[in-house]
């Protein structure tokens, strides 16, 4: 009896101890969770997370380097430009040619179509749109899709291929735009950010700094005898596609015009190139008013100080230009400049290589002046010049493209003409006077194609090239009939 009376007393001590433990738990602790483990809830309002968790409001961003606000802003004015191309095919050379027709019927071969593609950049909320010159040379159609998938129809305002920059236009109000840039204040090592349409993946960003600046590819140099090469060089990722898309800053401002890139397979392989957007802003509002670009030129033939040409010169200085030749009449031969000077700033901008010099003065129109400075015999020099247009006039180039040369007159070549001889340009001969293009037997409907081998795409292209040129020269071209035609001619 007293041995199950010691037990009870155990069993009782034990249940008394129990509750006063928990009653205790419960006085101290009144939001107890189920199994004494913390809920889901109070888990978040820790500074922990499961590593599955992710909190899609949040994202992480380097402090000072944020491409979120740029590309939100920029992809909504970039474009995708769709062309359509028509080209024959290459006629026959056949001498029988023409009495198959009388027997089988003309089977000349039809156009074939071809489509291309590039990118643009909405400049306005009106809809004009910049982009690569070569992107819409040559074509029949342009198509022009938005961001939201809106398409329209574009007209082409004016290109200038010494640029090789296009200016579009579509029907449309209240577009998103990019607004310009000033590329003199990029800095090499700065981020930026190219935006189009690579390989037709729409609104593409890729990221990466300005590598170099006042960069010289040769690739519109080979095109056009003056051709502007003063790029903008990136390591953002540029394929084909992206061409006339846009560089931007990281407030989302347009510094440049992709058009180029360095490839020996034909895709992206480190380096791309931009048309700078303080040239780009002064073809653009030339095409706008005038039609065609105001051209500015010195009138001097310029090298590079290290160009293997000079010989290894003893310069006075290792940065600047050097001054080949003067063209007669020119706007430097009138303020006093001459062969051998060297170049060294243009206004109060320090000139170092040709790229630099070209797109200095490219910014310029005929007529408006610049100070030159330059360095003769090591003394350093000053020279207020008034600059003057490729025809050697300060006046306004009119957008006709008819220009009297040499006792001729010449305008530039129709696309349906272009189409149907299958070349990519030239200028055409409308009439023809005594002279010495008459003298060497050219009639008029002629249409030059080459000099010197060197391509001619328009008739501006063909002024440029003969004001360069002394001695014989090779002219090559094309009669509206198909038939070929060379000529050498003494060019003065």
């Amino acid at each position: 009896m007293e041995k199950k009376q010691f037990f009870i007393g155990i069993i009782f001590a034990s249940v008394l101890s129990a509750i006063i433990s928990i009653s205790g738990y419960i006085y101290f602790n009144p939001n107890p969770s189920a199994g004494g483990s913390q809920s889901f809830e109070e888990i978040q309002s820790n500074n922990t997370r499961f590593s599955s968790f992710l909190d899609e409001t949040e994202y992480n961003v380097p402090e000072g380097i944020n491409f979120i606000y740029a590309s939100e802003q920029v992809t909504k004015g970039v474009v995708h430009i769709k062309a359509e191309v028509e080209r024959d095919m290459p006629r026959s050379r056949s001498p029988f040619e023409e009495y198959f027709r009388d027997f089988h019927g003309d089977k000349s071969p039809q156009p074939r179509k071809g489509r291309s593609s590039g990118s643009g950049v909405i400049i306005s909320p009106d809809g004009y749109i910049v982009t690569n010159n070569h992107v819409v040379a040559n074509a029949s159609k342009l198509e022009v899709i938005l961001h939201d998938n809106r398409s329209y129809e574009a007209t082409v305002i004016g290109a200038d291929p010494n640029t090789d920059i296009a200016l579009l236009k579509i029907d449309e109000k209240d577009l998103n735009f990019v607004e310009f840039g000033n590329s003199d204040n990029a800095k090499i090592g700065e981020w930026v950010l190219a935006v189009g349409n690579p390989f037709n993946l729409t609104s593409t960003v890729t990221a990466g700094i300005v590598s170099a600046k006042a960069r010289n590819i040769n690739i519109l140099n080979r095109q056009n005898r003056y051709g502007i090469e003063s790029f903008i060089q990136t390591d953002a990722a540029v394929n084909p596609g992206n061409s006339g898309g846009a560089l931007v800053n990281l407030s989302g401002k347009l510094i440049g015009i992709n058009t180029a890139i360095a490839t020996p397979t034909g895709s992206y392989a480190g380096y791309s190139f931009a048309v700078p957007s303080i040239l780009v802003k002064k073809v653009v509002n030339d095409l706008k008013e005038y039609g065609v670009v105001q051209r500015a030129v010195l009138g001097v033939s310029i090298v590079d100080l290290n160009d293997p040409r000079l010989d290894k010169k003893d310069f006075p200085t290792n940065a600047g230009v050097y001054v080949a030749a003067i063209n007669p009449g020119s706007a430097a031969e009138e303020a006093g400049m001459k062969s051998e000077d060297i170049i060294t700033k243009i206004n109060d901008k320090n000139i170092s290589n040709v790229a630099e010099l070209q797109e200095q003065i490219a910014r310029f129109s005929p007529g408006e002046k610049v100070e030159v400075t330059y360095l003769r015999g090591g003394n350093e020099k000053t020279a207020t010049i008034e600059l003057k247009s490729l025809m050697n006039t300060t006046e306004i180039v009119e957008a006709s493209t008819a220009q009297m040369l040499g006792g001729a007159t010449f305008e530039d070549v129709s696309q349906e003409e272009m189409d149907k001889l299958n070349i990519s340009g030239g200028s055409k001969v409308v009439e023809i006077q005594k002279g010495k293009w008459q003298n060497i037997g050219i009639k008029e409907g002629f249409i030059i194609t080459a000099v010197d081998k060197g391509a001619i795409e328009n008739t501006e292209d063909l002024i440029a090239t003969l004001q360069g040129k002394q001695g014989g020269i090779l002219i090559e071209g094309v009669y509206p009939d198909g038939s070929k035609a060379y000529y050498g001619m003494g060019w003065q």
